[in-house]
C-alpha cells in the first residue's frame, strides 16, 4: 500500500464543498473519490488539508490518499487530468511517506480574500472576487487585523455554535494589500475554524465601512460570542493559497 500527496486547485463556485455529503455527489472530495476509485479500480479515499466551504476556490489545496498500485505518479497524474473536469486542476502528484496525512501533518494555512473595491466593472474575475465599490478605510482595517493576531479564542468567528473541540487558534499573520482596485485579505494561521475566515472579513469591512471602530476588535475577540462580530462575508471571494507541512 503506498501513501500519495496530491495538490490541486479549484474553482469552487458550482460545487457543494469539499466535504463529501450523504446528500449531495457534488462535491470536490467527492469527484476525486470516485475518479480514483475508477482508475485504480480499488475503493479510495481522499484525506483534505481542510474542508473549503460551498463556493470557496483553492489555489494549494492538498490532499492525501492510500492505494494498492503499481502505477507510477506521472502516468497516474496523466490520468487524472484528463477525467477531472475543467474547474479542478492537479498541480502535482507524489508519491509520500507513510506517515503523512494532509490534514494532520498540516503546520499551517493561508486564505486570501478578494475585494474588487472599484465602481468599474471587472468582468472577467467577477466570479472569484466581492464587488464593494464604496471607499474603504484600509489602514482602519489593518489595526482591526493586528488585533487578532497571535494565539487566542476565536469562538467570535465561528459559526459553528455547537463545536466541542477548543476554538484556540494562532494567526500568524494578517496582511491587506491594495492594487489596482483589489483589495486582498491574507490570513495565515495553524488552522481555521467554520467560516473564520469570512467573518473576520466581514468584520474588517465593517471596520473599514466606519460601521465599528478598530479598536472594538480586541474587546469583540474577548467576548467569545459570535453576535461581537460582523456579517459571514460571501464564500466566492475566498480562496485557500497556501498550506505548508
Amino acid at each position: 500500500m503506498r501513501n500519495f500527496k496530491l495538490t490541486l486547485c479549484y474553482d469552487g463556485g458550482r460545487y457543494d464543498g469539499w466535504q463529501r455529503q450523504g446528500n449531495s455527489d457534488n462535491t470536490i472530495q467527492g469527484k476525486l473519490e470516485t475518479l480514483l476509485s475508477r482508475l485504480l479500480e480499488q475503493s479510495v479515499e481522499v484525506a483534505g488539508s481542510g474542508r473549503t466551504d460551498a463556493g470557496v476556490h483553492a489555489l494549494g489545496q492538498v490532499c492525501s490518499f492510500r492505494a494498492d498500485t503499481e502505477e507510477s505518479c506521472e502516468s497516474l497524474l496523466r490520468k487524472i487530468r484528463t477525467y477531472l473536469p475543467e474547474d479542478i486542476g492537479v498541480i502535482s502528484l507524489e508519491e509520500a511517506e507513510p506517515r503523512f496525512h494532509a490534514r494532520l501533518s498540516c503546520r499551517e494555512k493561508t486564505y486570501v480574500y478578494r475585494i474588487w473595491n472599484s465602481e468599474e466593472p471587472n468582468v472577467f474575475e467577477r466570479r472569484w472576487m466581492l464587488s464593494h465599490p464604496e471607499t474603504l478605510d484600509l489602514e482602519a482595517m489593518r489595526e482591526a487585523a493586528h488585533a487578532l493576531i497571535g494565539e487566542h479564542d476565536f469562538s467570535t468567528f465561528c459559526a459553528n455554535r455547537h463545536m466541542k473541540k477548543t476554538a484556540v487558534r494562532t494567526l500568524k499573520s494578517a496582511q491587506i494589500a491594495a492594487r489596482d482596485g483589489e483589495i486582498r485579505i491574507s490570513l495565515t494561521a495553524d488552522g481555521f475554524l467554520y467560516h473564520m475566515v469570512r467573518i473576520i472579513v466581514g468584520t474588517l469591512i465593517e471596520v473599514g465601512e466606519g460601521k465599528r471602530a478598530s479598536t472594538e476588535m480586541r474587546a469583540a475577540l474577548a467576548a467569545c460570542d459570535r453576535m461581537e462580530a460582523g456579517p459571514t462575508a460571501p464564500a466566492k471571494g475566498l480562496t485557500l493559497w497556501q498550506v505548508r507541512y
